[in-house]
């Protein structure tokens, strides 16, 4: 049993402001210290960001008019705490306490994952989707029912008829959907507004990665410190973190769907 929401879901489009700023922190400095806080809806969008780095306020503004639309912006920008900031002096170091589960899909997760992207193609509106054994739920606004029952004939669309969504019906809030976002890896930190210092991007990258390429759950511990994690560094699981996000085609595009 697993839920996909597309990148136009409230809560993905909040994700996705989110990422866009760290990507605009990552195109000032090469390993800036940032967190973002997104909660949007119904012509608003608030946004807390704690960070050391100088980030144009102009071009946030920009990326949530590209992401949101015409939204009403209000930003506050506030200092690191010090004592994080003091955590990563001399050498990168694990930026927070945390436990971390890497689960290999499943034949199920995978599958609806590749039904929300075919979904999303067509129609790239809010849209939100379970698989549950046999049982298809595909919830998607501002589409023709009968197109997607000619595609899914045995799906459940739209249960309640036709729906506009987005974020003048609902709210979104970062880091909201982790389930949709990492399936059976879910513990407790979320994916997006974070630079790699934070264990919840780094670690959850490199345990899911590990667990994809084993075929096996992989568990891991952290105290906020330390130096060497799973035998490796923590400015190695920083790369390997990295260059999955660089692959996706940064911050913002890693935060379109998360790890699957």
């Amino acid at each position: 049993m697993i839920e996909k929401v597309n990148p136009s879901h409230p809560d993905k489009i909040a994700d996705r402001i989110a990422g866009a700023i760290v990507d605009i922190a990552y195109a000032q400095e090469l390993n800036p210290r940032i967190a973002v806080e997104v909660l949007i809806g119904h012509g608003r969008c608030h946004v807390i960001i704690e960070t050391d780095t100088e980030v144009s306020e102009d071009k946030i503004r920009a990326a949530i008019f590209r992401i949101a639309g015409k939204v009403e912006p209000d930003i506050q920008i506030v200092p690191q705490d010090r004592h994080l900031a003091d955590n990563q002096k001399g050498t990168f170091r694990c930026g927070d306490n945390g436990i971390f589960r890497g689960v290999p899909l499943n034949v199920e997760q995978a599958m609806l994952s590749s039904i929300a992207r075919e979904l999303y193609e067509q129609f790239p509106t809010d849209g939100k989707y379970i698989l549950d054994d046999e049982r298809l739920i595909i919830c998607q606004s501002n589409a023709d029912r009968e197109s997607i029952l000619k595609q899914y004939p045995h799906a459940e669309v739209n249960p309640l008829g036709d729906w506009t969504g987005g974020t003048d019906a609902d709210t979104g809030a970062t880091n909201r959907k982790l389930g949709s976002d990492m399936a059976d890896s879910v513990t407790g930190g979320g994916l997006h507004g974070k630079d790699l210092s934070k264990a919840d991007v780094t670690l959850n990258i490199y345990t899911f990665l590990k667990a994809k390429e084993t075929g096996e759950t992989v568990e891991l511990s952290c105290a906020i410190g330390d130096e060497v994690i799973d035998g490796h560094s923590y400015s190695e699981l920083m790369d390997i973190a990295w260059n999955h996000i660089a692959s996706l085609g940064g911050f913002e595009k890693f935060a379109e769907w998360g790890l699957f």
